[in-house]
């Protein structure tokens, strides 16, 4: 019987030794444990944006005559040494690893557009899920450069995300009407995110770009 006592009373420093012994476990399997993969703000929800998109002005795209990228500063510093497509690039992948200077090491990115998975950085584009030449037709024109430059470089709205390099090459600056994502399965979403974002900014559409994105919010 004394045996048994002692191994069911165990002095008190023993047992917080013990607890802190397991919390020092469960916390190093914490930091170990793989980083879940992040993403950009949630848009609007489709029956949000059928609503939304009635509300938009449509009109025929304005002139690209006087567009340059260059009068959308992007890329700017958010936070120490990391710019913007940086500090999307540890935002949207997984065990993103970041040198001194910011730039991603290592890593892994899903690319929604396509499906696909990549492990350099130097296959992953920023996109601009509205375009910047297609913000300049449909409003931007007027816009002061502090406005474009807050436009090019938001992490507020789901205006940028990581995908694919030669995809995002092959949307360019097109909109719904002529490009949408290679898999279907995301039509959805970039429907929601591309009226989100316009109507955020007080964007115009044209008829075509309208048609279309009624047609894939209705599918939702």
């Amino acid at each position: 019987m004394s045996g048994i006592y002692a191994r069911q009373t165990r002095p008190a420093g023993r047992i917080a030794l013990i607890a802190a012994a397991a919390a020092l476990v469960s916390a190093t399997a914490l930091l170990n444990a793989p980083t879940a993969q992040a993403a950009p703000p949630t848009p609007i929800s489709a029956s949000t944006a059928r609503t939304y998109l009635g509300q938009l002005t449509v009109a025929a795209e304005g002139s690209t005559s006087g567009y340059s990228r260059d009068l959308f500063p992007h890329w700017i510093t958010q936070s120490g040494s990391c710019d913007t497509r940086e500090t999307v690039l540890k935002r949207d992948g997984t065990n993103v690893v970041q040198n001194s200077s910011c730039q991603a090491t290592s890593g892994s990115w899903y690319s929604p557009y396509d499906g696909a998975t990549w492990t350099a950085a130097s296959d992953v584009d920023i996109d601009h899920m509205i375009p910047l030449a297609e913000a300049w037709t449909s409003g931007a024109s007027s816009w002061s450069t502090a406005q474009r430059q807050t436009f090019a470089n938001d992490l507020s709205q789901p205006q940028l995300i990581a995908v694919t390099d030669n995809v995002n090459q092959s949307k360019s600056d097109r909109d719904p009407a002529e490009w949408m994502p290679p898999s279907a399965s995301y039509h959805c979403m970039y429907a929601r995110m591309w009226v989100d974002v316009k109507h955020h900014y007080n964007l115009r559409v044209d008829s075509a770009e309208k048609i279309k994105l009624q047609s894939v919010l209705n599918g939702c």
